[in-house]
């Protein structure tokens, strides 16, 4: 319960005015629900002839406080006598059910406003976990993602979240409505007959153990459930990534084998969650009839030995008694229920709660312009105990092109991270004009820089909206200015909506040239002062990588460059060339000085040439 509270106070409080409302409705059906009830006894006394109301008091006894019981018992016996002297016992009969249904009437109606007001924070709250769930995942750094599987987050975005409002949220209007009807039922008991409620009451604590231990053994079944969604969810990720690979090896079966292997093993599991969870209402509804036997046999004493309860009244307790077995039944399922969503809301929080290692300044510096010089002061860096960059020092003047080139795995990728920020050194410094990049406003210093990567990054949009993907308010006629300077104009024109031509999943509609050519125009559009090419035409063919390599150099014109190349036919005409081996710089120059040098460029660039 102590989680399910903090859930609450969590996500509830925008939500107060609805749970107020809902309050109010729950009282107001609870108390209407007692009086239309009490309209039993009259009923049977007048059908049983046991007195009090078969004759009309002269008038009714002054009311008293202090034993509310005689003083409502008082009050309705006169006013039913009144009614049988004046019209009859059947009329009275009538005029009992009439406002019976009358009672009924106002008490489903608050029934259903006190329900209905429950749906906007039901409803609010799942909105809500998932704008913070998708607002943490766009905030989180990069080294988050990379160790974490996309399809265990996809997961948490959707089963976990689904859960969470299909057991808790779903859980609301019964956990605001039966506290307050079992509070109010169980009053009216106490003052119908103290005795009887404090028999009942034996049993009450017995009922909720066996629940509550039922229940704690469904959260630790249900976490290991969700966890083996995340697992069927990677699968899906990774075999709609690699469908050609899968296609191409004829491992078709081999996939489907091991899906299923992953999916039984969820079946079972989520099956054992399942069957625990029916156990719920059969448990419930066993103790429940086994307390009202055995209340229904020591009322029975109480009524027959003439003590303090009449028939009617008895009736009336066993009534108001088994009304308050449903709310507890609810409670039950509710405590069944919830603990499936904390399993959830446990795996979500992982997220929610994970640390940021990418933390701004409380007051960062303000930068808006670049204007003189990229530098690297002695960085080293590290993922995990695995050193990647070791005592890097370089400077980048700005309208200069520096050229990274090197092995595989030699820290090149690294090195251009570092300057947007997407991860931060251990050692050294990163500077942009005299100013260490964890210094600035993060916005600010990603606003200066433009990347383009060896896999073009679109989203499933139009030619248009991707363009524009980061520049507010631009017009047809920039968008338009920016695809011809990256030789996309004629192509986009060409296709079916033009500009507005959704261009599918990951721009799957296009060629890898025509992809890394939109993305160039994405950068031309956005006009950094600082361009990071990482590997921008390596995976292209002889054609696209001319029209590419084309408008690349359209796109550094007056522009500092940092670029990626395994090609070293890209990067001759660089400013600077850095050769890079096992997280070091070894080699620096211009193209014709490293061949001079005969060390490790000249090694590459023969390796390519033949």
């Amino acid at each position: 319960m102590k989680e399910f509270l903090q859930v609450l106070r969590r996500f509830v409080p925008p939500y107060k005015k609805y749970l107020v409302l809902t309050v109010v409705f729950n009282i107001l059906s609870a108390v209407l629900n007692i009086f239309s009830f009490m309209a039993i006894m009259p009923i049977l006394q007048i059908l049983f002839e046991t007195g009090g109301a078969a004759t009309a008091a002269s008038a009714p006894a002054a009311w008293d406080w202090g034993d509310l019981k005689a003083s409502l018992s008082g009050y309705g016996e006169y006013y039913v006598g009144r009614l049988i002297a004046g019209f009859g016992a059947t009329t009275t009969l009538l005029v009992i059910g009439l406002f019976l249904a009358f009672m009924t009437f106002l008490k489903t109606g608050a029934y259903f406003l006190s329900s209905a007001s429950v749906i906007p924070i039901r409803t609010g709250v799942v909105r809500d976990i998932r704008n913070q769930l998708y607002r943490k995942i766009t905030s989180l750094p990069l080294g988050f993602f990379s160790e974490e599987r996309k399809g265990d987050i996809i997961a948490r975005m959707s089963g976990d979240v689904q859960e969470i409002e299909s057991s808790i949220m779903s859980s609301l209007d019964m956990l605001f409505k039966n506290p307050i009807l079992i509070l109010f039922y169980f009053s009216t008991l106490v003052i119908i007959s103290w005795q009887l409620t404090l028999f009942t009451l034996l049993f009450v604590p017995l009922m909720g153990w066996v629940m509550g231990r039922v229940g704690r053994k469904l959260k630790q079944k249900s976490i290991k459930a969700q966890g083996l969604w995340s697992d069927t969810m990677s699968q899906v990720e990774e075999t709609l990534g690699g469908l050609r690979i899968i296609k191409a090896f004829c491992a078709e079966e081999k996939m489907n084998r091991r899906f299923d292997r992953i999916n039984s093993e969820y079946r079972e599991n989520i099956r054992r969650v399942n069957t625990r969870q029916q156990m719920a209402h059969p448990m419930s509804e066993f103790l429940g009839t086994l307390m009202i036997v055995i209340v229904l046999w020591f009322g029975g004493m109480l009524v027959l030995g003439g003590k303090s309860l009449s028939g009617p009244t008895f009736i009336y307790y066993m009534v108001i008694l088994y009304s308050i077995i449903n709310p507890l039944k609810e409670f039950s399922k509710a405590g069944y229920n919830i603990p499936k969503g904390l399993a959830s809301m446990e795996r979500i929080d992982k997220i929610l709660k994970a640390e940021n290692d990418i933390k701004e300044k409380a007051h960062p510096v303000h930068v808006k312009e670049f204007t003189g010089k990229i530098e690297f002061r002695d960085v080293s860096f590290r993922y995990g105990e695995k050193w990647v960059l070791r005592h890097v020092s370089l400077t980048i003047e700005k309208g200069k092109t520096v050229a990274i080139v090197g092995q595989s795995g030699g820290g090149k990728s690294t090195m251009v991270d570092l300057i947007p920020r997407y991860y931060d050194v251990q050692e050294g410094e990163v500077l942009i004009d005299g100013i260490n990049v964890k210094d600035m406003a993060i916005h600010d210093l990603r606003q200066l820089i433009g990347n383009v990567n060896q896999e073009a990054i679109l989203f499933n949009d139009s030619f248009r909206n991707n363009i524009a993907f980061g520049v507010d308010n631009a017009t047809q006629q920039q968008i338009e200015a920016a695809a011809r300077i990256a030789n996309a104009h004629d192509f986009i024109t060409e296709s079916e909506h033009g500009y507005d031509t959704n261009i599918g999943d990951r721009g799957s509609r296009l060629s890898g040239g025509q992809r890394q050519r939109v993305s160039i125009a994405r950068a031309i559009l956005k006009n950094p002062p600082i361009l990071i090419l990482d590997e921008a035409t390596s995976a292209l063919d002889t054609e696209s990588e001319r029209l590419v390599q084309q408008a690349l150099e359209h796109l550094m014109k007056t522009r500092t460059t940092v670029a990626i190349a395994h090609r070293l036919s890209t990067i001759r005409n660089a400013d600077e060339i850095c050769v890079m081996h096992e997280g070091q710089i070894v080699e620096r120059g211009t193209h014709e000085e490293l061949l001079a040098l005969n060390g490790y460029y000249k090694k590459l660039n023969d390796m390519q040439m033949s």
